[in-house]
């Protein structure tokens, strides 16, 4: 598994944007609507990676199923809900995954197609903790067809009270340093970034 994408959960789609670039200090990129799920998103690149803003969509029909990334419970402030992974087989892995961790979904947008794993409820394992999992196919990827932001993901923290056992569940499948699993009281992310003002944390 590789770290494919972060996820900023908001009320609001415009709420989300304006706190990451009120943070980051620089302006989010494309995007658009996913119908299935009836959410849309934006985007900012992040050399190997991307960052999403993402929230339920107001001038979509109701999808008729919990939506992803458990949106349709979230409240509050935009905030680092939830960390994608990618991987070649989606079938395997979910083999390898905890209970819950979902079905794989065909989605498509323009020229992006993908499979994703969705949970039946919204809600990953470890309370949200454990990543996403994401099959691109074909070659395209959004992260190098975003506009050079000049900001660099350095470290996102994943704390959760099982964290030994959320790093059992992970079976040493992703190697990436910048990723740290740590223990802590609830389910909490928080990511740091490199900016060319200084790092910079959302959480």
């Amino acid at each position: 598994m590789i770290l494919d994408h972060l996820a900023i959960s908001a009320t609001s789609l415009a709420e989300g944007v304006a706190a990451v670039e009120a943070c980051l200090g620089v302006a989010m990129a494309g995007g658009g609507e996913h119908p299935l799920m009836a959410t849309h998103n934006r985007l900012l690149g992040l050399g190997d990676l991307y960052l999403e803003v993402i929230a339920a969509n107001p001038d979509a029909p109701p999808p008729g199923r919990p939506r992803w990334f458990d949106l349709d419970r979230f409240s509050g402030p935009p905030r680092l809900t939830n960390w994608i992974c990618r991987c070649d087989d989606i079938a395997a892995e979910l083999a390898l995954s905890p209970p819950g961790t979902g079905r794989p979904i065909a989605l498509q947008r323009g020229d992006f197609r993908w499979q994703m794993a969705v949970p039946d409820d919204g809600r990953l394992p470890f309370d949200d903790a454990f990543p996403a999992l994401i099959q691109w196919h074909g070659a395209l990827h959004p992260a190098p067809l975003l506009p050079e932001s000049g900001i660099r993901l350095a470290r996102l923290e994943i704390a959760h009270p099982q964290a030994e056992a959320l790093r059992a569940a992970l079976a040493d499948r992703l190697d990436d340093p910048r990723v740290h699993l740590l223990p802590g009281p609830e389910k909490a992310l928080r990511a740091t970034f490199d900016t060319p003002r200084g790092a910079r944390t959302f959480a």
